[in-house]
């Protein structure tokens, strides 16, 4: 049966900012419940906006519509990434210097979430735009890897049944196609490389 995508999709971007609109919650009833100093509260509410901001933004791009004739700054990308990478256990190393197509970010970003989820313990990411290719590397001490899912994402399996927190391995194959891409998985112990 071929899983509904659309409604995967909305329970991911759902389950990802409950959490930061949570604490905004959180932050805003710790302030009535303080007389005088309210500093840590403010920046726990102003951390948690910024967050959920960036992960709407982050969002937009990975699964909103892509034309064929959009372009993307990498300066927009590394303004919401960096502050995804914040005090997290991932860092992002967002080393493309060049304006590229929106879908071909697309790509990239829902190529991270995956690399994302088989990194339990986190771990470094690394993307590079390098003669005419996306280059993704993936550092960590652990990985997690469910072999079938990487592989269908590889072999452009568009049914694939999978759960919201893995949405991105469903999309990728039909964004793949739709930016004219063919996707190539390295796994070792201690890396995954991605070039497509």
């Amino acid at each position: 049966m071929q899983p509904d995508l659309a409604t995967l999709v909305g329970s991911r971007i759902c389950h990802d900012l409950i959490s930061p609109i949570g604490a905004i919650g959180n932050g805003l009833e710790l302030l009535s419940l303080t007389d005088g100093d309210t500093g840590a509260e403010m920046a726990l509410i102003s951390d948690s906006v910024q967050n959920a901001n960036a992960r709407i933004r982050f969002y937009r791009i990975a699964y909103g519509a892509a034309g064929a004739g959009q372009v993307l700054n990498s300066q927009e990308v590394l303004s919401f990434i960096s502050i995804l990478a914040r005090g997290g256990r991932f860092t992002y190393f967002w080393q493309v210097a060049e304006d590229r197509p929106r879908r071909e970010v697309r790509c990239a970003l829902l190529l991270l979430q995956c690399f994302e989820t088989a990194m339990p313990l986190g771990g470094d990411i690394h993307v590079q735009f390098t003669d005419g290719r996306w280059i993704m590397r993936a550092h960590s001490l652990r990985f997690r890897i469910d072999d079938a899912l990487w592989q269908q994402m590889v072999a452009g399996e568009r049914s694939l049944a999978c759960s919201a927190a893995l949405v991105q391995f469903a999309l990728m194959p039909g964004y793949l196609e739709e930016a004219g891409r063919s996707l190539q998985i390295d796994i070792s112990a201690d890396q995954i490389i991605a070039q497509f």
